[in-house]
This record gives C-alpha cells, sequence and structure tokens, in this order.
C-alpha cells in the first residue's frame, strides 16, 4: 500500500510504516498473545522474535496449529530476492525459518528469486543476480537448517521443473488482480508482470498446508495464491508477517542493501561494526550528557536499542535494565551503541564461520540432499493428476 506518511510495496519501503494499519488494509489477523502462547506450547520452546512481537501478523497460522495438533503436517516456504550482498534485516526471517523447521520437524524450500530482481526495473544483470543467488545461499544455509529437510533453488536454474505449474497459475490470474494488488502499469514489462505467478508455485510444493514466515511487504504474493490455490486443487497458503528492523538511521523505511549506511553486512568486520554503528546509528539521546543524565533518552527511536530488543538482547531482564536506565539517564547514547557492538560483533562471527562451514555442504541443499534429490527429480505438472487439476 502506498499513503502519503508511508510506503509498502514488495519493492519499496518507506516512511515511518503504521503496522497495525497494514494489517487493517491487507486484511490479515493480529497475532494475539493468547495465539503466540499455543504457538510457543507447540514448538516446545519460546522464540524472541515471537515473544517480542517482532512477527505481529499471520494469514490462517491458527490452521496450521490445528492441522499440526491433529498430527497433520504442514511444510515452510520463504524466498531471498538476490541483488546483492544479505544484511542482518535479511537473515532474520531465516533464522526464525529454521527455528520452525527444528521445532515441528518439516520440510523447507527457499526460493532465490534471480530472475524477479533481473526483471526489476534499474535491477542488477542477470549475471550479477546469478551470482548473487549463489552468495545469498551460503548465508542462508548458515542459519541452521537440515539439509535434508531443505531444499534452496534459484529460480533461472529450476524452473524447467516449475513452468508447467506456474501456467497454471498465471492462466488463473488476470492482468487486472496484478495491477491492483501490485501496482502493475503499461510501462511494467512482461517478464515483471508475469513474475509473481513463479513465486505462488513453491507453496504448491506439497499437498498440505504451507506456512511462510516473510516481511509484511511481501503478503501481497500471498493474497494472489489464496485467491486461486483452491481452484487448482491446492490450499491456501499461510503466512506469518514480520515487522521491519530498522534501519541504522531511523525508524523509517527498511536497511537497504544498496545504501551502506542503512546495513550491517554478514561479511562486515569487527570494525565496519564499531564504525557503521558509532557513525549511522540513530540515537534517542539528548543534545549533550549533561541533559541526557537530567531528562533521559527515548529507547522507543534509538535504532540499538531497537534492535537489541527485536533481535540481539534475549533476556528480558538485561534488555529491562538497558531500557529503564536509558529512560533515566543512567545510560548514555553511546553506551547503549557499545552494547549492540559487542551483541552484533558476537552473532557476526558465529555467522561467518558457519557461512565457511556451509561452502563444503551447499551441494546438499541445491542438489544432492534427500529433499533437495527428490526435488530435481520431479517436474511439477507432468503427472495425470497434476494436468487434471489445470
Amino acid at each position: 500500500m502506498t499513503d502519503k506518511d508511508f510506503s509498502v510495496t514488495p519493492w519499496e519501503v518507506s516512511g515511518v510504516v503504521d503496522y497495525a494499519r497494514l494489517i487493517r488494509d491487507f486484511g490479515t489477523q493480529p497475532l494475539t498473545e493468547e495465539l503466540g502462547r499455543k504457538f510457543s506450547a507447540l514448538a516446545g520452546e519460546k522464540h524472541l522474535a515471537i515473544e517480542r512481537g517482532v512477527y505481529y501478523s499471520h494469514r490462517d497460522l491458527d490452521l496450521v496449529l490445528k492441522d499440526y495438533e491433529a498430527g497433520k503436517k504442514f511444510f515452510l516456504y520463504t524466498g531471498r530476492g538476490p541483488s546483492g550482498p544479505m544484511h542482518i534485516g535479511h537473515i532474520i526471517q531465516f533464522y526464525l525459518t529454521s527455528w520452525l523447521q527444528k521445532r515441528f520437524g518439516v520440510n523447507t524450500y527457499v526460493q532465490l528469486t534471480d530472475d524477479e530482481k533481473f526483471l526489476e526495473e534499474k535491477s542488477p544483470t542477470l549475471e550479477e543476480t546469478n551470482r548473487w543467488a549463489k552468495e545469498n545461499a551460503l548465508d542462508i544455509a548458515a542459519a541452521g537448517f537440515d539439509p535434508d529437510r531443505t531444499f534452496i533453488f534459484q529460480d533461472t536454474e529450476y524452473i524447467g521443473n516449475i513452468y508447467r505449474l506456474a501456467v497454471k497459475v498465471a492462466r488463473k490470474v488476470n492482468f487486472s488482480v496484478v495491477r491492483a494488488v501490485f501496482g502493475f502499469t503499461g510501462e511494467t514489462n512482461i517478464g515483471f508482470a508475469f513474475y509473481p505467478a513463479v513465486q505462488v508455485v513453491p507453496s504448491l510444493f506439497e499437498d498440505s498446508r504451507c506456512l511462510i514466515p516473510c516481511a509484511i511487504d511481501q503478503d501481497p504474493f500471498w493474497r494472489v495464491q489464496r485467491d486461486i490455490a483452491e481452484s487448482l486443487g491446492y490450499r491456501k497458503a499461510a503466512a506469518l508477517h514480520s515487522k521491519f528492523l530498522p534501519p541504522l538511521t531511523g525508524v523509517a523505511g527498511k536497511m537497504s542493501a544498496s545504501m551502506p549506511e542503512t546495513a550491517i553486512y554478514l561479511s562486515d568486520t569487527p570494525e565496519q561494526v564499531r564504525q557503521k554503528i558509532w557513525k549511522n546509528a540513530f540515537s534517542g539521546g539528548r543534545a549533550t550528557i549533561e541533559e541526557h543524565r537530567r531528562l533521559g533518552g527515548d529507547p522507543d527511536v534509538d535504532v540499538p536499542y531497537l534492535w537489541l530488543q527485536m533481535f540481539f538482547e534475549g533476556d528480558d531482564a538485561k534488555l529491562k535494565k538497558l531500557h529503564d536506565d536509558y529512560v533515566s539517564g543512567k545510560l548514555l547514547s553511546g553506551e547503549m551503541k557499545e552494547v549492540l557492538i559487542e551483541k552484533v560483533t558476537r552473532f557476526l562471527k558465529g555467522h561467518q564461520e558457519r557461512r565457511e562451514r556451509a561452502r563444503d555442504s551447499l551441494d546438499s541443499f541445491t542438489r544432492s540432499g534427500r529433499l533437495a534429490s527428490a526435488m530435481w527429480a520431479k517436474t511439477y505438472g507432468l503427472d495425470t493428476k497434476e494436468i487434471n487439476r489445470g
């Protein structure tokens, strides 16, 4: 949606996002405390992003959990548009998805949309999106997925296996729908207008309900999927929507890989982390130390505090102390930044080590693992059952 105050589309986020309004305008459901408790109980463990409201909206999560209670499996699907290096804002959903896979023992499909990123206006070349897909796959594998239950695939390589199903989806969706949902115009290239059909396909990979963890900006794709899935003999996809980790520069918009001052990349060194946080992280503190001690800071707009709250500080008691000390003026903005620097540096060290180890096992996620091998052997739409559905 686009408003005079903020804009949220699958390709652009700007302004200070009104998340409650997105629930109303997109027609999703809030993730209530009751549903969150049930989610955690069935998972057998709490997750920080659920407890802190980072994931705050959903479509049919209650039905996913009802299926699971009845002994029915579901499957996970998420993705990444490989237009450049990944940053911390990108990787959060993959750590959450990995956790879901472990807690519920389900298959996971990760789509690398190198085609979408090439077709998008002002995009990289196809060679660049191909290269970034392979680099991004290493970061995704480093999030802790089970290689035998995970299939990471690149659209331009795997399209032959799903094209028949993609055209069945495309036939069900007319241009007036995608124009209304995505804002396509007469200037939109025909490849980009067709692309939503490709993104819908992985939600149909199994004969069970699909749960899609994603940022709220991706919801338009699932609205289209839910309109046509049952007419093709499949189930409507469920979704779990997250808020955006704010850019370093303030609470408006989201981090952008094309704007280095807004983001911390997964490849950044400790020195780069320190420099970026000290130089670019927006502070809720006062103009002087004396004024800050007297009046205190505002954690609601302090980016280091918000990053700690959303992802980096798992201890509720420690987070509360940071909050209270900041509000009282006892904790200075520079000290809050130092806390974040230590947390981010430690996280990146572990992630980068896992990424290097993933080089030796990446083929099991993309080709040779149990799920990957089965997916390469299957062409969607060739068997009689699939053809008759269309």
